[in-house]
């Protein structure tokens, strides 16, 4: 069989792209590693639920209330009201969209990636079957790297692949009691602390009857799992059961080409969409995904290769500025605890709550209300001049 796109990746990007292209009609192969679960916060937004057609039954739970921390353990309880934060579990989220791909039509290996063969003008994806451990040839058009951070499609295929920046992120997943120490089922805590994260967050979310605890960072030789047993402390979940330890990395920013102009293009992790500030990848996988898929559907019907670009074109149409945003507060606020302090002193006013979870859960910068957007500005150049105090809410 020669197909028309083999996607490379089984996860959020991968599963979406897949069943996009198969419900679309065309020849699509799913290749994915399978036994590895990504570490994970689990947090979607009702759009994503909307988008992508996913019901409340993939949820673990549903948050209610985010707590901001704060280095010298302020805290601020932020409402999230006319709407929620859905968790998932990936163990269980990842292999429900495969499912959907190959429901869909899409025919599904298992195995990892080893190369792009060329013959002529003909194209194949080569991959290492997992049970065989032979090596298998598929026929295809077009290639979609949807294989994550430090992609291996993406290093070999697209210009810049092998540079993208990035930070590793690690998690403990615990049986939580519904009420323990600090901790809530319905309240995703986020935490502001170089002791847990010296240039990111720590994180407690909910996932019903376990529970995600976990860090990031970009600096070399600091101890994650030290940081993690020290949250877990803080939290009152040191005594928790512990059932799954996860880590990898998590790319810093989108690469600035997405295609190697010819027959592959990258997307989610693999082409670094992941969010600056909050570090939030499953919409943007998922959204990356869709149009990555389009992208091909586009360059399969014209025939042009340079239709690939679309892809990064129409992700960052939408995107662009709210990435913009979230970097500017991520490198004004998450680089010493004194603007740790100021930060979650600027999450106690009720605008910055409304204007952040309104975007948050409808995936766009707000433009309503433009005096709040002045009154945030003012406040803002205050804390960064130090005009007021760290503790000036």
């Amino acid at each position: 069989m020669i197909y028309d796109v083999v996607v490379v990746g089984g996860g959020p990007a991968g599963a979406t792209a897949a069943e996009d292209l198969a419900r679309s009609g065309k020849k699509v192969a799913l290749l994915d590693r399978e036994g590895r679960i990504k570490p994970c916060g689990g947090a979607i937004p009702p759009r994503l639920m909307r988008d992508f057609n996913i019901s409340d039954e993939q949820l673990v739970a549903k948050i209610d209330t985010a707590r901001m921390i704060s280095p010298s353990g302020r805290f601020v309880d932020i409402p999230i009201e006319n709407g929620f934060v859905g968790m998932v579990d990936r163990k269980d989220f990842d292999p429900f969209l495969r499912a959907r791909a190959e429901r869909a039509g899409a025919v599904r290996y298992t195995g990892t990636f080893v190369r792009v063969e060329r013959e002529e003008e003909k194209t194949f994806l080569v991959f290492r079957d997992k049970q065989s451990k032979e090596e298998v040839r598929l026929q295809t058009k077009f290639i979609i790297g949807a294989d994550g951070a430090r992609s291996d499609v993406a290093r070999a295929e697209v210009p810049g692949g092998d540079k993208i920046p990035y930070v590793i992120a690690y998690h403990e997943i615990i049986d939580a009691p519904m009420a323990v120490g600090n901790y809530q089922p319905n309240r995703c805590d986020v935490i502001y602390d170089g002791r847990i994260s010296p240039d990111f967050y720590g994180w407690v979310f909910p996932h019903g009857h376990t529970c995600s605890v976990g860090m990031g960072t970009g600096v070399d030789g600091f101890d994650l799992k030290q940081a993690t047993a020290d949250l877990r402390k803080m939290a009152g979940l040191d005594q928790a059961e512990t059932i799954r330890k996860e880590g990898a990395p998590i790319p810093l920013r989108p690469m600035d080409k997405w295609d190697n102009g010819r027959d592959v293009v990258v997307v989610g992790d693999a082409a670094g969409t992941v969010a600056p500030s909050s570090g939030e990848g499953i919409y943007y996988a998922m959204f990356g995904g869709r149009v990555g898929a389009a992208a091909v559907s586009a360059a399969l019907a014209s025939g042009r290769a340079s239709d690939l670009k679309l892809a990064r074109q129409m992700f960052m149409k939408d995107h662009k500025n709210t990435y913009k945003a979230l970097q500017a507060m991520q490198d004004a606020y998450y680089h010493s605890d004194e603007r740790r302090e100021r930060f979650v002193s600027l999450c106690h006013d009720v605008d910055v709550q409304t204007l952040t979870f309104e975007s948050y859960m409808n995936k766009k910068l707000t433009k309503k209300r433009p005096l709040a957007h002045l009154k945030i500005g003012i406040k803002n150049v205050a804390h960064l001049t130090g005009l007021v105090s760290p503790q000036y809410t």
